[in-house]
């Protein structure tokens, strides 16, 4: 089983969910844990380059958790848990990136 991994602005985008929202939350990544790579990569998302990161939806597909897997580490590397609105959860993700890359 992998290890978790978690961005620091993960945690408010936690705290914006109801607490059913968080169960269900917590019940897709443990799915994550076990089963990393079952679910979607995301490459260049409406020209949002989110090469080797994946995604995976939860709560009826309102919700999407964006991660990468660092095989080297085994490691799941969580960015971003929101809707999709307006590519809205894409952005935090490479914003979030990009911000540890400096």
């Amino acid at each position: 089983m992998y290890k978790l991994k978690i961005h620091k602005s993960v945690e408010s985008d936690l705290k914006k969910l109801d607490k059913i929202t968080l169960k269900k939350f917590e019940k897709k990544l443990k799915q994550i844990l076990i089963y990393p790579e079952l679910w979607k990569d995301l490459w260049n998302k409406n020209w949002i380059n989110l090469s080797w990161y994946k995604k995976i939806y939860f709560d009826n597909k309102k919700y999407r958790i964006v991660y990468k897997i660092e095989k080297n580490e085994l490691f799941i590397y969580i960015v971003s848990v929101w809707k999709r609105d307006n590519m809205q959860v894409y952005k935090m993700a490479l914003q979030r990136i990009n911000v540890n890359k400096n």
